[in-house]
């Protein structure tokens, strides 16, 4: 399993939160050395991947130093890892790299430390049948906007502030975090895929040929293309819903959990699908640093493993029930004929 993308193994603990449970972790858990009693606001938040609520205080919390301007004194955001996806150390590496920005003055949320600094890390009590208990850490609320349309001074300035995350991310190694290549990204999903049970029955023979085949090659120009490439810390899901904007301070980032060590213009790309868009961010890049020679290169074959990425981390996922419920078609032959479509269009746009 340690090869694989992502971890596997959900207990039902962490299907069964409910906002009592969420509320007497916190109130467990002293915040900056000093016990935080809930007024009984427990709202959850859209999140797929771990369980995240928005909780109100009886007390205002001291906020400064650990957000950008805006974040509300009485009201903060709690996030319960998926168990079996990251380990203690890997949750660590992911709080050390926004604390490193916030050093820098990057604009970004870090989360509130608990009894002592530097621990921003918790977790509940061990279940009644002795599993162990979630991880969880505690972000102040800060309002924003997403970012839409934006013009190109925008996106321009977006582009020098994610040359500055480079530069901090490239001065200090993460040796627990996922690596962002084809080996992991690539092989190690497609085994997933047809060593378990998906890619299997239902699919049709001929569909799972096609399939293998398609990753297969992908896999291949893909390696091509990372040769001699360099991987640092990188944010890894820097799209343009984990970028807030606030109108008084700017933008700023947000959610660092899918944090890989990988190419630097994965950042990029995905907040610029649209390759005038991307011109532009580049153009922001380049005023403050340099990307590595080839970078542009690696486009193409990134957005090909992320179409594979994403086929994996739901089958990965799909004993959850909110995975059923927002994919239905996902065992059907259908689905994987579509993917496999997909893919093949994609390796067209590969050299």
């Amino acid at each position: 399993m340690a090869k694989l993308s992502w971890g596997a193994g959900p207990t039902q603990y962490f299907f069964e939160l409910t906002p009592d449970k969420v509320m007497s972790a916190i109130e467990a858990h002293p915040l900056l050395g000093q016990k935080r009693m809930c007024t009984g606001y427990c709202q959850p938040l859209a999140s797929f991947e771990n369980r995240v609520y928005e909780v109100e205080f009886e007390e205002p919390l001291e906020v400064k130093g650990f957000a950008v301007t805006g974040a509300r004194a009485d009201r903060a955001v709690v996030k319960f890892y998926r168990p079996g996806r990251w380990t203690r150390d890997q949750i660590l590496e992911e709080h050390q790299f926004m604390f490193d920005l916030l050093e820098e003055e990057i604009p970004v949320v870090v989360p509130y430390w608990f009894a002592q600094p530097g621990e921003t890390l918790a977790q509940t009590e061990k279940n009644g049948e002795g599993q162990d208990g979630l991880f969880f850490c505690i972000y102040p609320k800060v309002g924003g906007r997403q970012p839409e349309d934006l013009p190109k001074e925008r996106l321009q300035q977006l582009g020098r502030l994610i040359a500055r995350m480079h530069g901090v991310g490239s001065a200090r190694e993460a040796i627990h975090r996922v690596k962002l290549n084809p080996e992991v990204y690539g092989q190690a999903s497609l085994d997933f895929l047809l060593q378990e049970r998906f890619v299997v029955a239902p699919v049709e023979l001929r569909i799972k040929m096609r399939f293998q085949q398609v990753v297969e090659q992908l896999i291949q120009r893909a390696k091509t293309a990372f040769k001699g490439q360099p991987l640092q810390r990188l944010h890894g899901d820097c799209h343009s819903g984990n970028i807030l904007w606030n109108e008084k301070t700017g933008p700023f980032f947000i959610d660092f959990d899918d944090m890989v060590v990988g190419p630097p213009i994965q950042d990029l790309w995905l907040l610029a699908p649209d390759p005038e868009n991307l011109k532009d961010i580049l153009d922001g890049y380049h005023q403050w640093g340099d990307l590595p020679f080839g970078s542009t290169q690696l486009v193409e074959p990134l957005r090909g493993l992320r179409m594979l990425h994403y086929a994996t981390w739901i089958a990965k996922r799909y004993d959850d029930p909110a995975f059923k419920k927002a994919f239905p078609h996902f065992e059907s032959p259908r689905y994987w004929e579509e993917l496999t479509q997909d893919l093949e269009r994609q390796l067209e746009r590969i050299p």
